[in-house]
């Protein structure tokens, strides 16, 4: 009795038997080791880096204090962003839910259309924002509807795959007593349908809304309209108190949409 209570007492308590330390290690190093590989492969210039410091500092010297001449200007592109995040997200709702609606397995006519549906939704969020408003400025050439049509095929992907996720979840007694009734298609989905997936929607929507608005920011870089047009320019004729009251413009609206996303939150949902 003694000696088993020794026993007992000598015995550690681990969190990992050995086997699952093993495999904890065996992850570690595998990591490890990718991430020297990852690294190893960057062409990284490291004065460059050490130097970053000093670069900083002589950048933020320059920029300030900010150059408020060209305010006006500054303001009406900003105006401008802001109508190109708004009207894209728009002309997306009417893209976006009828594709949603096929992407759905519960509400899809078919096995083609769902694999349609599934393909526009990825095809969209593949190709990020700058490469659809590269291609539609090559298109339309400069300009506010590049940026439109930019804002506008990344976010049929975004909000086309949230729908469906939110109509793949409804509740399907709605829907089966409506279809036992005689109900046509058209009245199952307005009734049965869309009064369960319209927090979802705009919930969305306001969300999509508040990201577009950031993006729309970058378009001009490449001459998608937009406050970045004049940053672009601000940054090329090397006018750093412009490009410092840009900066701070951007902020200031971004910290706007914030705050009229969250207000439509609370007044919508």
């Amino acid at each position: 009795m003694v000696d088993h209570a020794g026993a007992l007492a000598d015995r550690v308590w681990r969190r990992y038997d050995r086997k699952q330390q093993l495999i904890r290690y065996g992850v570690l190093l595998v990591t490890v080791m990718v991430v020297y590989w990852a690294i190893r492969d960057i062409d990284i210039f490291w004065p460059w880096v050490w130097d970053a410091p000093n670069q900083i500092s002589s950048l933020g010297a320059r920029m300030w204090p900010p150059d408020p001449s060209r305010l006006a200007a500054i303001t009406n592109a900003l105006l401008e962003t802001v109508h190109i995040a708004t009207l894209a997200t728009l002309l997306t709702i009417f893209i976006a839910l009828p594709v949603s609606y096929i992407a759905a397995q519960n509400t899809t006519p078919n096995r083609a259309c769902l694999w349609l549906g599934r393909f526009i939704l990825v095809a969209s969020r593949s190709v990020n924002t700058i490469i659809w408003a590269l291609l539609f400025v090559a298109i339309f050439g400069p300009g506010v509807l590049a940026g439109i049509l930019a804002i506008m095929f990344r976010s049929i992907g975004f909000i086309g795959k949230l729908m469906g996720e939110a109509i793949e979840e409804i509740d399907r007694r709605p829907v089966e007593a409506m279809e036992a009734t005689g109900a046509s298609k058209a009245k199952v989905i307005a009734y049965a349908v869309v009064p369960q997936v319209m927090p979802a929607f705009f919930a969305i929507v306001i969300l999509r809304w508040d990201i577009n608005i950031r993006e729309s920011t970058v378009l001009g870089l490449v001459g998608a309209g937009g406050i970045g047009v004049i940053l672009q320019g601000a940054i090329d004729t090397f006018a750093w108190p412009t490009v410092a009251t840009i900066l701070i413009a951007i902020v200031v609206l971004v910290l706007i949409g914030e705050a009229v996303t969250g207000l439509l939150r609370r007044k919508v949902l």
